[in-house]
């Protein structure tokens, strides 16, 4: 190759070149050719393989956790009929629009029991809540802590469902009694009819 010049090699007859001189440009357009494919057709190729990965990780960890919640359907489906038992033990406790009057007795009853005299017992107006519909009711009441105890505790032991909210205990200074102030709210369910007004009052406040 050293005694070559290549400035004598003539490129229109290339048969005539030395053989060295053929065997080095047959390396270079390989080479060439080899490069070239590599970045038209083999890179390419490479970037959906990278591409199929990805997606393959992608699609192993769908089926994971379709496969778990294949698995576990049987306990998601127990746990949904204990959440609907349960929900429907608790839509028993709240009275039903006839009931309400009733309940207000019991709870007037429960404090009458317990030794305490009632200052104030007035039913609020009712708020709608979604399903069900509250009813605040202001008590004032004197008596004594036991007193005070024991119609808390009676109120608890109601069938139906009263929460108490908003508790003060003072002392009276004329009489020496103490003064209890407390709102009870009790709930009871809406019928379908006033559901769909409230959802319908909430779709007008929407807009």
């Amino acid at each position: 190759m050293k005694d070559i010049d290549l400035n004598n090699l003539d490129i229109g007859n290339i048969g005539t070149w030395p053989t060295a001189v053929k065997v080095a440009l047959i390396i270079i357009v390989s080479a060439a050719v080899a490069v070239a494919g590599f970045f038209l057709d083999v890179q390419n190729q490479i970037d959906k393989l990278e591409r199929a990965e990805r997606s393959e990780i992608t699609l192993k960890q769908e089926f994971e956790t379709k496969q778990s919640k294949a698995v576990n359907l049987e306990a998601y489906k127990q746990q949904l009929k204990e959440i609907e038992e349960s929900f429907g033990a608790m839509l028993r406790q709240l009275p039903s629009k006839t009931e309400v009057e009733g309940l207000l007795v019991d709870i007037s009853q429960t404090g009458l029991a317990s030794g305490i005299e009632f200052q104030l017992f007035k039913p609020q107006g009712e708020r709608f809540i979604d399903f069900y519909a509250e009813l605040p009711i202001q008590m004032k009441m004197t008596g004594d802590y036991h007193e005070f105890g024991s119609f808390v505790s009676g109120v608890a032991a109601l069938p139906r469902i009263v929460t108490l909210h908003d508790i003060s205990i003072t002392k009276d200074k004329t009489t020496s009694k103490l003064v209890m102030e407390v709102t009870a709210k009790t709930y009871r369910y809406l019928d379908d009819i006033e559901i769909q007004q409230t959802k319908k009052k909430k779709k007008k406040g929407r807009r």
